[in-house]
């Protein structure tokens, strides 16, 4: 049962009767007896919140940032009007305007539609709805909870995909769509045509030129069907805040970006999302992107050091021949150094491997500022810990691994043109 403020201010008339008319005990248990008899008489003429039968229909996943709607379906099977407030409860961050005006009738039905906007990836579920059946006065109600499950998958933004269609369009001239030709150890022979000033005279086929009146030449492609492996780190260092993200937020964005160019390239893309156990794993197929942003919706950083050894075995039990490794883990030189550097040597023996990181743009910053005798010190330890990141990505390209070290916004299309450029230089 809950009470309305109309029967407060009945109860504040009822004390002034009471004050101006009949200043006596007699007087207030005879208030309290008339206000007591109204609210028993409203609860019981009020419609049973018991009784209401509940359904739901509307959105299953959403992209963050994005608005969802959810409709909740309120039948009343009881013999009285159901008239009062509805409140369809979600957790704060699914950010639902979730209070609701309801009158349904006996025997009829109505819908309230929730609509949520979403400030946080994963699985948000409905909590409960709480139904306030006001009686015909009006000062008091019966109140009841039900469970109504629901459950709307809030997936990654993606926002680079703006970058995708220029990237698709470099990826047609490597394909030789554009008449751009290419060679290296990783291409595949593609047509023969006539010599133009300019072209490589290694690709000219002398026994095509034979058999013709014009000096032909090879045209080549790069190469389909190679695998590439994207290994997203969970660990402790990906729960790192960069302006108002994780940077796992960011390394999922560069992701996605690449598996969508390397699908549509034609090479084959799987990922894995790895800290001292697998919490994701998502292998080539036709769906490949719909698939990836839904097994990467739910997963956080975990507040563990990731087990490199264990890393690092996964991904050579999962690849046989020779493929592109995209590391996206952090570039602090102690987690470097007791993780990855021991175990780097048995998978840059069989594989490319190209490591991504996030950087923070208020870094560089610090390290710029000279206002005071504080923002001296704060650049000076920025520029030591740039020096640090520095000194760590020497080191990994002495042993042969790439690296992509860029802001958030810059990494994903930082990751997708140096695909690129090895698909170019024919190492895929």
């Amino acid at each position: 049962m809950a009470l309305t403020g109309r029967l407060g201010l009945l109860a504040l008339l009822g004390a002034l009767v009471v004050g101006l008319l009949f200043p006596s005990v007699t007087g207030v248990l005879a208030v309290v007896v008339v206000l007591l008899v109204l609210v028993a008489v409203d609860v019981a003429l009020a419609g049973s919140v018991r009784a209401l039968q509940f359904s739901r229909r509307g959105t299953t996943s959403v992209r963050l940032g994005e608005l969802a709607s959810v409709t909740l379906l309120v039948a009343n099977p009881g013999r009285r009007a159901v008239r009062g407030l509805l409140r369809d409860a979600w957790p704060p961050s699914a950010r639902a305007d979730d209070r609701h005006r309801v009158s349904v009738p006996p025997g009829e039905r109505q819908s309230c539609a929730t609509q949520l906007r979403p400030t946080r990836r994963g699985d948000r579920g409905a909590a409960r709805v709480t139904v306030r059946a006001l009686g015909p006065l009006g000062l008091a109600a019966r109140q009841g909870s039900h469970q109504v499950p629901w459950t709307v998958r809030v997936l990654p933004p993606f926002h680079s995909r703006k970058h995708l269609p220029s990237r698709l369009a470099r990826l047609q001239q490597l394909d030789g769509r554009n008449a751009v030709l290419i060679r290296g150890q990783g291409t595949e022979f593609d047509s023969l045509r006539e010599y133009v000033i300019g072209d490589d005279v290694r690709s000219i086929d002398w026994r095509a030129t034979a058999r013709a009146s014009e000096v032909m030449v090879r045209t080549w492609r790069p190469e389909r069907d190679r695998q590439v492996v994207l290994v997203l780190d969970t660990g402790r260092v990906s729960a790192g805040r960069v302006g108002d993200a994780p940077r796992l937020d960011a390394a999922m964005d560069a992701a996605l970006l690449l598996a969508a160019l390397a699908s549509r390239a034609g090479d084959r893309v799987d990922l894995v999302a790895y800290d001292r156990q697998v919490r994701a794993s998502v292998p080539n197929s036709k769906t490949l992107l719909p698939s990836l942003v839904n097994a990467l919706a739910p997963i956080e950083p975990s507040l563990v050091e990731t087990d490199a050894r264990g890393m690092v075995a996964e991904v050579l039990r999962r690849t046989r021949r020779r493929a592109l490794v995209v590391l996206l883990t952090g570039l602090e030189p102690a987690a470097l150094e007791e993780g990855l550097f021991p175990v780097l040597g048995s998978l840059t023996a069989r594989h490319e491997v190209l490591l991504a990181s996030v950087a923070d743009p208020r870094v560089a910053e610090m390290a710029r500022a000279r206002g005071d005798a504080e923002a001296v010190y704060d650049a000076a330890a920025a520029a030591r810990t740039l020096a640090d990141r520095e000194s760590a990505v020497a080191r990994l390209t002495r042993r042969g691994v790439g690296v992509v070290d860029a802001v958030p916004e810059e990494l994903p299309p930082a990751l997708a043109d140096r695909y690129l450029a090895l698909k170019a230089a024919g190492r895929l």
